[in-house]
């Protein structure tokens, strides 16, 4: 049975993570190389509950009890001592996952489930690097953890029956709708999104229409609550183009090439909401944003 928790990673991910397994009564350990990220990850989740209470969807105890559950280290030997499972939520690169994962692997119980948040990344290439690959699993949550239903379960190679129906249980213990799927580039989620905003982005770039114009035609045309180019700078333009060569390196398939307009962004730093800019222009301490000045007419 899975009691405790520890969640690698105080980024947006993991402490959306973090909440989510707070809320529902498990004891979690918040682990980042970084105090103030740490400081940053409990202020965001204390805001977020908050919020929850506001609306009268939960009570200030269980706030408190949420926020009781939760511990954070600067440590992994530590934080992962008493593991049942470890979700490991940092970023979207590989060579990083794979040095969490064989650490994590050394420093971990016996027992404990490892678990990656990762959004495209084999789950085969990372249990590769531990001793217990029969014990690794894809947890893709989708961001916001805290309001976002779908988790994404993906099997590695070697991942068992026993290791895939505890999570997927887990998964609907969270009040999440667990969908199981193979581990190929992508998975399900980005292998059909990341091609869809890539073709959005070569759309501005080739002067197919202008960045408004295309996120009205797919929110009012196609029902999407967000338009391709503001989701690709909520997401991060740095996670898309990460997520896009996994893709075209995965399949080998030219279709899955990142679009020249979106690596030059990249390189020039202009990430998306994180930044402070990408396709639009997000305006300090507000919610406003209007499109980037260079994408006006």
């Amino acid at each position: 049975m899975i009691k405790n928790v520890t969640v690698v990673g105080a980024g947006t991910m993991g402490n959306g993570i973090a909440h989510v397994f707070a809320m529902n009564g498990f004891q979690v350990n918040l682990v980042d190389i970084s105090q103030p990220a740490l400081d940053k990850a409990i202020k965001t989740i204390t805001k977020n509950l908050d919020r929850m209470v506001k609306k009268e969807r939960i009570t200030s105890d269980e706030k408190n009890n949420t926020l009781a559950n939760l511990t954070t280290y600067t440590s992994s030997a530590e934080a992962v001592k008493d593991a049942d499972l470890v979700v490991e939520a940092a970023t979207e690169n590989i060579d990083l996952k794979l040095k969490i994962f064989k650490q994590l692997d050394e420093l971990s119980p016996a027992k404990a489930i490892l678990a990656s948040n990762t959004s495209s990344i084999s789950i085969t290439k990372i249990a590769s690097v531990t001793q217990r690959p029969e014990k690794v699993i894809g947890m893709h949550f989708m961001n916001p953890v805290p309001v976002m239903k779908l988790v994404e379960i993906i099997r590695g190679y070697s991942t068992t029956d026993e290791v895939t129906n505890i999570i997927m249980d887990l998964s609907r213990t969270l009040k999440k709708v667990p969908v199981e799927v193979n581990d190929y580039p992508g998975f399900v989620a980005n292998r059909i999104l990341l091609p869809m905003i890539n073709e959005a982005i070569s759309a501005l770039f080739e002067g197919v229409a202008g960045v408004e114009e295309i996120d009205t035609v797919m929110k009012l045309g196609m029902a999407h609550p967000m338009g391709p180019l503001r989701l690709a700078d909520f997401i991060g333009l740095d996670v898309c183009l990460a997520i896009l060569n996994v893709l075209h390196q995965g399949f080998g398939n030219p279709k899955y090439a990142p679009c020249p307009l979106l690596v030059n962004m990249v390189t020039a730093g202009k990430l998306g909401q994180k930044s402070g800019e990408g396709f639009y222009r997000y305006i300090p301490g507000t919610r406003d944003f209007e499109v980037s000045d260079v994408f006006k007419k």
